[in-house]
């Protein structure tokens, strides 16, 4: 975690923020792209087409993945979250579109 905490520290929590909300919404992007991808290899499992798409979309999706789970040690500091929420932000990249409802109701300072 030292590591992360170095490599983050250059930048403003403004700046971690608004790449964490990013990433968040990329990531379900992503996984609605990638969900279109399994489809489809399993509709026309022989086409060219569809297997460069599914892995296109699935290292992309694969990156945002990773992107998630780097950035909730460093906005679990900002948001103090307490260990059940740092827990159910790192379950949430698991679940489809679950990053989404991270960034609207778990990642603000006014929620209760």
């Amino acid at each position: 975690m030292e590591f992360l905490e170095n490599l983050f520290s250059k930048y403003s929590q403004e700046k971690i923020i608004r790449w964490f909300k990013q990433i968040c919404l990329a990531e379900a992007i992503s996984w609605f792209f990638l969900f279109t991808a399994m489809i489809w290899i399993r509709v026309e499992p022989e086409s060219i087409f569809a297997i460069i798409y599914i892995s296109t979309i699935g290292s992309i999706h694969g990156l945002f993945f990773t992107l998630y789970l780097l950035f909730v040690p460093s906005t679990r500091k900002i948001y103090s979250w307490d260990d059940e929420d740092s827990i159910f932000a790192f379950i949430a990249a698991f679940f489809p579109f679950a990053t989404i409802w991270i960034d609207k109701k778990l990642a603000r300072f006014d929620r209760e």
